[in-house]
């Protein structure tokens, strides 16, 4: 039954290039969130027994801008292959231009009948009529992203949601909606996932010979040792110690 079946989710801009995926995305294809954004479905999903005839009919339709319901060989993350049952839809704006493209994901081999394709239509009805909410709430997320990777904010131990949408002429709300939605995440840990990336990084290096760990927390924008400690375990399931023992 369609439940129990995964559907991936992708959303991608005009330029075909992936700005979001649902969980089971990673669940088909193997492929996480951040391994998924900024490249094209095809780089990723397709290989050599995946049907030109196919392709050529999906690209039509893309090029076209119509919405499109085909059968393709996809591959796994893995290297594994299976049909995959791909529906894609055109996302256009109030002015009749197009700013997305929407599309679902589903094993083919998990689709006992024709009548079970049905709800995934009716499905894809659904997050076409509520896309633009969700696009809008992406292009926010990308911009915070870029802001917090570019000048580094998380490493300002005092950073805050309130400044973060402060400078993103957003507010509050708005933004821990965006960042829960999008990622799964509330805003804290949003930015601690770059303060414990930072730290890794900076513990597998050559910065232990001129820091201690603590100095490595506050550089990585941890207020104190007891709290880098705390969300480091949290993240990777060791100590900061025990992530230098294994590295």
């Amino acid at each position: 039954m369609i439940p129990f079946v995964p559907i991936a989710v992708v959303i991608t801009g005009p330029d075909k290039q992936i700005l979001w995926v649902n969980d089971d995305f990673y669940q088909i294809s193997g492929y996480h969130f951040e391994e998924a954004v900024s490249r094209k479905p095809g780089e990723i999903l397709q290989g050599p027994k995946s049907e030109r005839e196919a392709i050529t009919r999906i690209r039509k339709a893309l090029n076209e801008r119509v919405s499109i319901m085909d059968v393709v060989t996809n591959y796994h993350k893995d290297g594994t292959s299976f049909p995959c049952r791909v529906i894609i839809h055109p996302i256009f704006n109030t002015r009749n231009e197009l700013t997305n493209f929407i599309g679902f994901e589903i094993d083919n081999d998990k689709l006992q009948e024709d009548q079970d394709l049905d709800p995934i239509l009716k499905l894809g009805e659904r997050y076409r009529t509520s896309s633009l909410k969700k696009v809008d709430e992406i292009k926010m997320f990308t911009r915070l992203k870029t802001l917090v990777e570019t000048e580094e904010l998380y490493r300002d131990p005092n950073l805050t949601a309130k400044r973060v949408a402060e400078r993103l002429g957003t507010n509050i709300k708005y933004l821990s909606q965006v960042v829960n939605n999008v990622s799964g995440q509330n805003f804290q840990r949003f930015v601690n996932t770059y303060k414990v990336a930072a730290a890794k990084k900076a513990l597998r290096s050559d910065s232990l010979e001129n820091l201690t760990q603590f100095g490595i927390a506050l550089q990585c924008g941890f207020k104190n040792k007891s709290t880098f400690y705390k969300v480091f375990k949290e993240f990777t399931g060791l100590t900061p110690r025990e992530f230098i023992q294994m590295n």
